[in-house]
């Protein structure tokens, strides 16, 4: 799975966080989550901590669905 890329964040005067992806926002923290995003993005790989937090990565089941009957494009008859 490729390494999520293109976040960033900025912190704001009024203790939000507004996470942006490829320069379109993604999402804006404010007060304790925003805390506890600063914490563990300071922590680890930033990159994937704001993919986590936005909800933009691949859970690993995505072949799995497409490969599912109902996700499966319909055949002519």
């Amino acid at each position: 799975m490729p390494k999520p890329s293109g976040f960033t964040y900025e912190r704001h005067g009024d203790a939000s966080v507004t996470i942006t992806h490829h320069g379109r926002p993604a999402t804006t923290l404010r007060g304790a989550r925003a805390e506890k995003f600063l914490a563990e993005a300071g922590s680890g790989d930033a990159q994937l901590v704001m993919a986590r937090w936005t909800g933009a990565y691949k859970h690993g089941n995505e072949r799995t669905a497409r490969d599912h009957p109902r996700n499966r494009p319909r055949g002519r008859a």
